[in-house]
């Protein structure tokens, strides 16, 4: 588990230090990848079903705010309706324009989720976004998921409607309408996926609020247990044909996408939990703390190594003179005796002994 923290503190830093690269980049992927799948479900309009335009609007989304990578993700969407029936990107537009009122009035911040729930939806993976917006977000973000499910069963309904709409007269512009607008609003199937997914977004934003413990793992269990029963017993009323073993995995790979939010967002340990109560004039306080699993940094040990201060005007030649000068005095004592000669700093900080023969 150490290994792990210290894992996670090591991004945390890299992303806090490069941020300013990092989120353009982010944001780069995030809309050519959006932008790729639109053309690739879609794909009537061929003078923007080009990678270089889809390089192009992404790198501009790069240096915009994040809620440019909507409006690149809805131009292209309407211009490929435009491309199929004028009436269809009209009625495009104005669904568009609801749910943009809609974001901009519940929910501003949670841009990317209008345009990763879509995303998410056409790789077959929507079930990862209401519990991540549980978790990470407010009972608002519910208005962000809905609107981004509506967007697919759009495109969906359009795209399935192209071969019907191919086949109509021009001057039949009421029946190509009806027919879109019939496609969207009796959708059974994103009716209980509306259903379904805002539950969840409020079931698990209530539950990992709760002063208990484990309370994220408990959210993102009940959160997922919860959606998978609404989708089952709403495919059971409506015949929704929603695909039981895609909604089985969906939902255990969610879970998995959840623990590794709670890693990086919530990883406290609750061995050490603490309850302190106390009081003032007017109020009691019951306070339960819970501290944050963290791994201290290694201390790094610097061993100086400092040569040895030689006092000043101190050399070998000052020695030997030195030892010249006092053997003169010395020679009485007989050849081969030994003397001891200390030199002393003005300081007297250092003290230096020499033995030496005396000869």
């Amino acid at each position: 588990m150490t290994a792990l923290l210290e894992l996670r503190d090591k991004i945390k830093l890299i992303y806090v230090k490069n941020e300013m690269f990092i989120r353009p980049v982010i944001k780069f992927l995030i809309a050519f990848l959006v932008l790729i799948v639109i053309n690739g479900q879609m794909g009537y309009m061929k003078k923007i079903d080009n990678i270089a335009i889809v390089l192009i609007a992404a790198l501009m989304c790069s240096f915009l705010p994040s809620g440019c990578i909507i409006l690149f993700a809805a131009l292209f969407s309407i211009l490929h309706m435009y491309a199929v029936s004028l009436e269809i990107a009209l009625f495009g537009l104005i669904v568009y324009l609801v749910i943009f009122l809609l974001y901009f009035r519940f929910s501003p911040k949670d841009s990317l989720v209008v345009v990763l729930m879509p995303l998410l939806c056409f790789l077959k993976l929507p079930y990862v976004m209401p519990i991540a917006m549980g978790l990470l977000g407010t009972p608002a973000s519910a208005v962000s998921v809905a609107c981004g499910v509506i967007v697919y069963y759009l495109l969906a309904g359009i795209k399935g409607s192209v071969p019907a709409i191919s086949a109509m007269n021009a001057g039949d512009a009421t029946a190509k309408l009806r027919l879109v607008v019939d496609a969207l609003l009796d959708n059974k199937a994103m009716l209980v996926m509306l259903i379904a997914f805002v539950i969840t977004v409020i079931v698990v934003y209530m539950v990992r609020r709760m002063s208990i413990d484990y309370s994220w793992t408990i959210a993102m269990v009940a959160g997922a247990v919860l959606n998978l029963i609404i989708l089952l017993v709403g495919d059971l009323i409506y015949e929704t044909n929603i695909s039981v073993v895609g909604a089985i995995f969906g939902n255990i790979l969610a879970l998995g996408i959840a623990k590794v939010i709670e890693f990086f967002r919530f990883c406290v340990d609750h061995s050490r939990t603490e309850r302190v109560q106390f009081e003032d004039d007017e109020y009691y306080y019951y306070v339960k703390a819970v501290p944050k699993m963290t791994v201290s940094a290694p201390a790094k040990t610097v061993k100086k190594i400092n040569q040895q201060r030689v006092p000043a005007g101190y050399s070998g030649r000052s020695s030997d003179s030195a030892r010249s000068s006092k053997s003169t005095g010395s020679s009485k004592n007989g050849a081969g005796s030994r003397r001891s000669v200390t030199i002393t700093d003005l300081d007297d900080e250092d003290e230096y002994e020499d033995d030496e023969e005396l000869f």
